[in-house]
Protein backbone atom coordinates (compact mmCIF):
# COMPACT_ATOMS: atom_id res chain seq x y z
CA UNK A 1 0.00 0.00 0.00
CA UNK A 2 1.03 3.31 -0.61
CA UNK A 3 1.50 6.29 2.40
CA UNK A 4 -0.89 8.29 0.01
CA UNK A 5 -4.37 8.69 -0.69
CA UNK A 6 -6.40 11.43 -1.98
CA UNK A 7 -7.08 12.52 1.46
CA UNK A 8 -3.31 12.89 2.57
CA UNK A 9 -2.32 16.11 3.11
CA UNK A 10 1.18 15.90 1.27
CA UNK A 11 3.50 18.49 3.93
CA UNK A 12 7.13 19.23 3.14
CA UNK A 13 8.63 16.83 4.99
CA UNK A 14 7.32 14.21 2.02
CA UNK A 15 8.73 16.24 -0.26
CA UNK A 16 12.37 14.11 -1.14
CA UNK A 17 15.39 16.78 -1.16
CA UNK A 18 18.72 16.76 -3.75
CA UNK A 19 20.99 13.83 -2.65
CA UNK A 20 18.35 10.84 -2.14
CA UNK A 21 19.01 8.07 -4.99
CA UNK A 22 15.40 8.37 -6.18
CA UNK A 23 15.61 11.83 -7.54
CA UNK A 24 18.20 10.44 -10.46
CA UNK A 25 16.53 7.31 -10.92
CA UNK A 26 14.72 7.05 -14.56
CA UNK A 27 10.83 6.61 -12.99
CA UNK A 28 8.83 3.30 -13.72
CA UNK A 29 5.50 3.20 -16.35
CA UNK A 30 2.34 3.36 -14.55
CA UNK A 31 0.27 0.58 -15.52
CA UNK A 32 -3.10 1.65 -17.07
CA UNK A 33 -5.59 1.88 -16.11
CA UNK A 34 -4.89 3.80 -13.19
CA UNK A 35 -5.14 1.99 -9.61
CA UNK A 36 -7.07 3.88 -7.14
CA UNK A 37 -3.60 4.01 -5.48
CA UNK A 38 -1.81 5.64 -8.30
CA UNK A 39 -5.12 7.76 -8.43
CA UNK A 40 -5.25 8.55 -5.04
CA UNK A 41 -1.63 9.44 -5.06
CA UNK A 42 -2.26 12.23 -7.82
CA UNK A 43 -4.73 13.63 -6.73
CA UNK A 44 -2.78 14.26 -2.86
CA UNK A 45 -0.10 15.74 -4.85
CA UNK A 46 -2.68 18.18 -7.14
CA UNK A 47 -3.51 19.12 -3.47
CA UNK A 48 -0.59 20.11 -2.67
CA UNK A 49 0.30 22.25 -5.45
CA UNK A 50 -3.00 23.91 -4.88
CA UNK A 51 -2.39 24.40 -1.09
CA UNK A 52 0.91 25.63 -1.59
CA UNK A 53 -0.36 28.15 -3.65
CA UNK A 54 -2.65 29.71 -1.04
CA UNK A 55 -1.17 32.12 1.41
CA UNK A 56 -3.11 30.87 4.24
CA UNK A 57 -2.80 27.47 3.47
CA UNK A 58 0.80 27.61 2.70
CA UNK A 59 1.35 29.53 6.46
CA UNK A 60 -0.37 26.97 8.14
CA UNK A 61 1.77 23.52 7.17
CA UNK A 62 4.80 25.23 6.20
CA UNK A 63 5.07 24.53 2.69
CA UNK A 64 7.16 26.12 -0.03
CA UNK A 65 4.75 27.13 -3.31
CA UNK A 66 5.07 24.89 -6.39
CA UNK A 67 3.53 24.57 -9.65
CA UNK A 68 4.32 20.90 -10.36
CA UNK A 69 5.29 17.82 -8.56
CA UNK A 70 6.50 14.34 -9.73
CA UNK A 71 5.90 11.17 -7.84
CA UNK A 72 9.76 10.22 -7.25
CA UNK A 73 9.41 14.13 -5.27
CA UNK A 74 7.41 11.83 -2.70
CA UNK A 75 9.65 8.82 -3.29
CA UNK A 76 7.91 6.66 -5.61
CA UNK A 77 9.11 5.07 -8.77
CA UNK A 78 6.67 6.11 -11.04
CA UNK A 79 6.45 7.76 -13.69
CA UNK A 80 3.63 10.44 -13.20
CA UNK A 81 3.36 14.20 -12.35
CA UNK A 82 0.55 16.94 -11.35
CA UNK A 83 1.28 20.29 -12.12
CA UNK A 84 -1.16 23.19 -11.54
CA UNK A 85 -0.09 26.80 -12.80
CA UNK A 86 -2.41 29.89 -14.67
CA UNK A 87 -2.18 29.71 -18.51
CA UNK A 88 -1.48 33.45 -20.68
CA UNK A 89 -4.71 34.27 -20.14
CA UNK A 90 -4.90 33.68 -15.98
CA UNK A 91 -7.02 30.39 -16.30
CA UNK A 92 -5.98 27.96 -13.68
CA UNK A 93 -4.53 24.86 -15.42
CA UNK A 94 -4.46 21.51 -13.86
CA UNK A 95 -3.02 18.47 -15.53
CA UNK A 96 -2.38 15.22 -14.31
CA UNK A 97 0.53 13.46 -16.37
CA UNK A 98 0.95 9.85 -16.73
CA UNK A 99 3.70 7.98 -18.92
CA UNK A 100 4.51 11.11 -20.73
CA UNK A 101 6.82 11.25 -23.87
CA UNK A 102 7.70 14.69 -25.58
CA UNK A 103 6.61 13.93 -29.32
CA UNK A 104 7.73 17.14 -30.96
CA UNK A 105 8.88 20.27 -30.20
CA UNK A 106 10.41 24.14 -31.20
CA UNK A 107 13.34 24.77 -32.28
CA UNK A 108 13.22 27.93 -29.96
CA UNK A 109 14.52 28.03 -26.85
CA UNK A 110 12.82 29.22 -23.65
CA UNK A 111 14.33 30.45 -20.31
CA UNK A 112 13.41 31.86 -16.48
CA UNK A 113 15.08 35.12 -16.11
CA UNK A 114 15.51 34.56 -12.59
CA UNK A 115 16.34 30.63 -12.93
CA UNK A 116 14.38 27.65 -11.96
CA UNK A 117 13.93 26.62 -8.13
CA UNK A 118 12.48 23.27 -7.05
CA UNK A 119 10.53 21.70 -4.10
CA UNK A 120 13.64 18.83 -3.92
CA UNK A 121 16.71 21.72 -3.67
CA UNK A 122 16.48 23.68 -0.71
CA UNK A 123 19.19 25.93 -1.90
CA UNK A 124 19.46 28.42 -4.51
CA UNK A 125 20.87 27.71 -7.75
CA UNK A 126 21.52 30.79 -9.85
CA UNK A 127 21.50 30.37 -13.80
CA UNK A 128 19.59 29.88 -16.99
CA UNK A 129 17.88 26.81 -17.77
CA UNK A 130 17.21 26.33 -21.65
CA UNK A 131 13.95 24.22 -21.93
CA UNK A 132 11.80 24.29 -25.93
CA UNK A 133 9.83 27.58 -26.08
CA UNK A 134 7.01 25.00 -26.97
CA UNK A 135 6.42 21.39 -26.68
CA UNK A 136 3.78 18.32 -27.84
CA UNK A 137 3.30 15.88 -24.66
CA UNK A 138 1.75 12.45 -25.42
CA UNK A 139 0.26 11.48 -22.06
CA UNK A 140 -2.59 9.48 -20.26
CA UNK A 141 -4.54 11.61 -18.09
CA UNK A 142 -6.31 10.97 -14.58
CA UNK A 143 -9.17 8.83 -16.48
CA UNK A 144 -6.55 6.56 -17.87
CA UNK A 145 -7.33 8.56 -21.97
CA UNK A 146 -4.58 9.00 -23.96
CA UNK A 147 -4.02 12.39 -24.53
CA UNK A 148 -2.35 14.83 -26.36
CA UNK A 149 -0.92 18.16 -24.87
CA UNK A 150 0.43 21.69 -26.15
CA UNK A 151 1.95 23.56 -24.17
CA UNK A 152 4.31 27.28 -25.23
CA UNK A 153 5.84 29.54 -22.59
CA UNK A 154 6.07 28.89 -18.82
CA UNK A 155 4.05 26.12 -19.52
CA UNK A 156 6.23 24.90 -21.50
CA UNK A 157 9.13 25.26 -18.90
CA UNK A 158 7.01 23.54 -16.05
CA UNK A 159 6.37 20.57 -17.77
CA UNK A 160 9.81 19.92 -19.14
CA UNK A 161 11.37 20.22 -15.19
CA UNK A 162 8.37 17.58 -14.62
CA UNK A 163 9.48 15.46 -17.19
CA UNK A 164 13.48 16.20 -16.63
CA UNK A 165 12.35 14.68 -12.57
CA UNK A 166 10.48 11.17 -14.57
CA UNK A 167 14.08 10.90 -16.14
CA UNK A 168 16.31 11.77 -13.47
CA UNK A 169 17.41 14.97 -14.18
CA UNK A 170 17.19 17.89 -12.10
CA UNK A 171 16.74 21.57 -13.45
CA UNK A 172 20.32 22.43 -12.48
CA UNK A 173 22.09 19.48 -14.72
CA UNK A 174 20.85 22.01 -17.52
CA UNK A 175 22.67 25.29 -16.37
CA UNK A 176 25.84 25.79 -18.79
CA UNK A 177 28.78 24.96 -16.05
CA UNK A 178 31.55 27.51 -17.50
CA UNK A 179 29.32 30.19 -18.03
CA UNK A 180 25.88 29.74 -16.00
CA UNK A 181 24.09 32.92 -17.40
CA UNK A 182 25.17 32.38 -20.93
CA UNK A 183 22.30 33.48 -23.25
CA UNK A 184 21.10 30.29 -25.60
CA UNK A 185 21.05 30.61 -28.97
CA UNK A 186 17.51 31.17 -30.19
CA UNK A 187 15.92 31.74 -27.19
CA UNK A 188 13.40 34.27 -25.31
CA UNK A 189 14.08 35.35 -22.06
CA UNK A 190 10.57 35.09 -19.48
CA UNK A 191 9.46 36.45 -16.05
CA UNK A 192 7.98 34.02 -13.82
Amino acid sequence: MSKFDANTIITMKEIVREGDPILREVTKEVPIPLTEEDRGTLIAMMQYLKNSQDPATAKKYGLRPGVGLSANQIGLNKRMFAAYFTNEKGEPQEHYVINPKIISHSVGVIFLRDGEGCLSVDRDVKGYVPRYERIKVKAYNLDGEEVILRFKGVPSIIMQHEIDHLNGIIFYDRIDKNDPFKVPENSVMENF
